[in-house]
């Protein structure tokens, strides 16, 4: 085992790291500490200040004077290096004696809470998740003050040794669903996770599928929905977003912003972006089936505007779509990875330029490209990002299998991407639920927002030890004051 000495000659190699000696009458006391990582007001204030050259009290009587919570006194080298990185103060009292007082003095920095930039919604909570684990626990403790509320935290990287709080509702959330969790993600092993993106991707059911298994959100008011449903919550310190599970299909295609809306209106909302995802997958890959295979199914009203659109056309209608899938591709990334004034500059511009030009030109028809535009657009509605990304790889399957069997081959890869969903499964629930295993009781918040009367059940598929919300009977009363 290493001496402290041994701990801080290693330690002082590094620029920021702090080691001198308190003299006093009696022996001497050590400290050491990362400057880099400790607040200095804590420091004088709290350490050093009952620290005299007439001091002569031992190490377990200053280990009582330090107004300080997080605090212990530890011999494990490991232990004290450990917190010596993690922006703890060591004090040792000559250097006989190899206990050591390790006081927490981290100096947290970081940037406040602002609003959300990527779930942007009008109406609704403007609060975000930010890069201080303790931040975002507040933030969801406001939101679900009960005693149930459990958060567990686990130490995750060899090197980078990141805080992971898993959170959930004790005797509300399923406990065979927590265990499963939690064990996953103690299994995981590697050296840096730099974002808590890296762990979702680790601790899903099929690390191989294109379709996500957890939701990330930046939205706390989402995550204390999510909890009081009777899902998971896992948070990572420095990172800004919180993934919950378990999860299905449907949860994709909800926008929390459904429930701030009245429900008709959030339903049709609902309905136009459940709409909008299907359109986009197969609008491209039944043009170039139509146009290959099957163009005796063209209507004589569209026939001539069609033919005319790709007289002068030298490619095959596949090579046509896949130039501007590849196209819009381009313009994407490329907005993405600009700066935000510049990207939006390039995707407006971008679009109408080469758009205009590959019609002059003869690369396509006006037609596919009205098509191609409006599938684009169409991807944009769904509100998770992993989700949009998917149904964006999942059009060149199903573009390829088009160009080879025509609606035939459509069909083909469908019901293979239906066998794989009826198989995936999120911390071992069904993917497909309600629809498979079909529930009916679960169906009234799946297709359309329902009125709040409706819910005074939980989901069923997330096997709450606490199903009920509220009394369905009270629910709808309603008297006035003088009744």
């Amino acid at each position: 085992m290493k001496s402290v000495p041994q701990i801080w000659k290693e330690l002082n190699e590094s620029l920021d790291f702090v080691c001198y000696e308190h003299k006093t009458k009696s022996e001497p006391y050590f400290i050491g500490y990362l400057n880099s990582l400790v607040d200095s007001q804590v420091l004088h204030r709290d350490i050093l200040g009952h620290l005299t050259e007439d001091s002569n009290i031992s190490l377990e009587d200053l280990y009582h004077l330090i107004p300080v919570a997080e605090k212990e006194m530890s011999c494990d080298s490991k232990t004290i290096q450990g917190n010596l990185l993690q922006g703890y103060v060591a004090v040792q009292h000559g250097l006989q004696d190899h206990s050591t007082i390790l006081v927490k003095a981290s100096l947290s920095k970081g940037r406040q809470v602002t609003e959300p930039q990527v779930e942007f919604t009008v109406e609704g909570s403007k609060e975000a998740f930010v890069e201080s684990l303790d931040i975002n626990l507040n933030l969801i403790r406001k939101r679900v003050p009960v005693p149930e509320l459990r958060v567990k935290e686990i130490t995750l990287g060899t090197a980078s040794k990141a805080k992971v709080a898993v959170c959930y509702i004790e005797g509300t959330t399923n406990e065979q669903y927590v265990n499963t969790c939690i064990q996953r993600i103690e299994d995981v092993e590697f050296d840096v996770f730099s974002d808590i993106t890296l762990l979702q991707q680790m601790i899903e059911d099929n690390s191989n599928s294109i379709f996500p298994q957890t939701v990330g959100t930046e939205r706390p008011d989402y995550v204390a929905w999510a909890l009081i449903s009777g899902q998971i919550c896992i948070l990572m310190d420095g990172s800004p977003t919180a993934v919950f599970a378990p999860v299905n299909l449907g949860i994709f295609f909800i926008s929390y912003e459904d429930y701030f809306l009245p429900w008709i209106i959030g339903s049709f909302m609902r309905l136009v972006r459940m709409t909008s995802v299907v359109f986009s997958i197969f609008a491209t890959p039944l043009y170039v089936a139509v146009m290959t295979y099957h163009g005796q199914g063209i209507s004589n009203v569209f026939l001539p505007t069609i033919i005319s659109s790709r007289l002068n056309v030298p490619f095959p209608p596949v090579v046509e779509v896949l130039i501007m899938e590849l196209v819009i591709e381009l313009l994407r990334e490329a907005g993405a990875r600009l700066p935000s004034k510049i990207g939006q500059t390039i995707g407006i511009v971008g679009g109408i330029v080469l758009g205009t030009a590959a019609v002059e030109a003869s690369i396509t028809s006006n037609f596919l490209l009205i098509i191609v535009a409006l599938s684009a657009l169409a991807s944009f509605t769904t509100p998770i990002f992993r989700m949009s990304a998917t149904i964006r790889v999942l059009r060149f399957p199903f573009i390829i299998a088009a160009q080879i069997w025509g609606i035939l081959g459509i069909f083909i890869v469908m019901l293979a991407v239906i066998t794989h969903l009826l198989r995936l499964t999120s911390l071992g629930m069904p993917y497909l639920v309600p629809i498979y295993p079909f529930r009916t009781s679960d169906m009234f918040d799946s297709i359309i927002r329902s009125p709040y009367s409706k819910y005074h059940h939980k989901f069923s598929f997330f096997r709450t030890s606490q199903p009920v919300r509220f009394n369905k009977k009270k629910a709808k009363l309603k008297r006035d004051i003088d009744e």
